[in-house]
């Protein structure tokens, strides 16, 4: 899904960098906040480069974007969480004014998948923040 969308072209990029196209076409099921390239855009310079030459800090980077299972929008309306990613640490989750996921927002929701869901975000999540 998203390797055929030219909005997610660094994050397909860096998900082959990472060595995880195999790992993100799993059987899922996936729930995948997937930043833009304009959001990876928004990172400090250099910060991309050093990340793709990385590939452990990479890997981390992208699983703190998955979450395990189909999580859609209604799922969440009017509620605050944290839930668990697949890089191990937890995200938080605001969907009481619009859906935050840390300091991300939602800008496109419940994009289904084959192995779950993608919902688009405008920032690039970063473990440890």
């Amino acid at each position: 899904m998203a390797s055929k969308d030219p909005q997610f072209s660094t994050l397909v990029t860096a998900i082959k960098e990472a060595g995880l196209v195999g790992t993100l076409k799993g059987d899922g099921p996936f729930t995948v906040f997937a930043p833009t390239n304009d959001a990876f855009a928004e990172l400090p310079d250099g910060a991309l480069d050093e990340l793709l030459k990385d590939k452990d800090k990479l890997r981390a980077v992208l699983t703190y974007h998955v979450v395990p299972g189909n999580i859609m929008s209604t799922d969440i309306k009017g509620k605050t969480t944290d839930v668990e990613t697949v890089e191990g640490s937890t995200i938080a989750v605001d969907a009481t004014n619009g859906v935050m996921i840390n300091d991300a927002m939602v800008i496109k929701a419940d994009i289904k998948a084959k192995n779950g869901v993608i919902h688009v975000i405008d920032a690039v999540l970063m473990p440890g923040q």
